[in-house]
């Protein structure tokens, strides 16, 4: 996975370098690659070359010299897929931040919770946008033999699967039409694509069949992450429902959803 590039523009030294420790930490912890530059005004960000402005940017409106709104709309014309999240101790500016399209808006003083839930849905917005740039690149017209070759080969890789016995029956069960899965009282519930299946088992052994396209959110939930429309600090949203997760696995799920995302980027169009 490409390393992110993100920055903290903000005249005030102490609240620069102490984001920068907590976007840092944050990133490690979630297993996403990321480099973290400080600015101490809009003139020296926009002094850099259009290559160097960087992917996400956290930036102050309240400045000497160019405000954070002046900067937004010089940056905007160096790289118009920044994602700006502005840091200010005034709701007022809030308006004139859809003018610069911005991400979010933070408004100070904020909590750890706020700052990674909205740090996260911008390195989920990155991850989601540089999957389409990837399929859109890929060559839209193939020749007859590879697709000939593509459709042998799929025909002789059979669709993992899972075998459930219930009522003395086994019943195959595709990996990739179960949606997500759920434990209580001994049975599993696995809610599919094609309705919902219950058998006694143990969560436990299905996230051993069910491999890297699954995570186990919360002690009760596994969900299949081809399935993830958007998350925050405590809830996953699927195509279907919501699930929680725990703060244990936050992190985690983080991690391994980004790492799904960068290894089946290119695969195929958006669902």
């Amino acid at each position: 996975m490409k390393s992110i590039e993100i920055a903290i523009c903000d005249d005030e030294t102490a609240l620069r370098e102490t984001l920068q420790r907590k976007i840092e930490k944050h990133c490690y912890n979630a297993g996403i690659p990321c480099q973290i530059y400080g600015f101490d005004s809009g003139d020296a960000l926009l002094a850099q070359p259009a290559e160097n402005i960087p992917d996400i940017l956290f930036l102050d409106i309240q400045m000497p010299g160019k405000d954070g709104m002046r900067t937004a709309r010089d940056l905007r014309r160096k790289k118009r897929d920044i994602l700006l999240i502005f840091v200010t101790a005034l709701s007022e500016y809030v308006y004139e931040a859809f003018d610069v399209n911005a991400f979010h808006y933070l408004v100070k003083p904020f909590d750890d919770e706020k700052l990674y839930e909205v740090l996260d849905n911008a390195l989920l917005q990155y991850a989601e946008r540089t999957e389409r740039a990837i399929s859109s690149a890929a060559p839209q017209n193939e020749s007859a033999n590879q697709i000939a070759n593509a459709e042998s080969q799929n025909s002789r890789t059979a669709p993992r699967a899972i075998l459930v016995k219930r009522g003395g029956l086994s019943t195959k069960v595709l990996l990739t039409d179960i949606i997500y899965a759920e434990v209580f009282n001994r049975k599993i519930m696995l809610h599919t694509v094609n309705g919902d299946i219950e058998y006694y088992g143990k969560l436990t052994d299905l996230c051993e069949q069910t491999g890297a396209d699954f995570y186990r959110t919360h002690r009760a939930y596994l969900v299949n992450l081809e399935y993830v429309e958007k998350y925050n600090a405590d809830t996953v949203w699927l195509e279907t429902d919501a699930v929680p997760v725990s703060k244990k696995q936050f992190a985690g799920f983080v991690r391994q959803y980004m790492q799904y995302i960068s290894r089946t980027s290119g695969k195929g169009a958006d669902k």
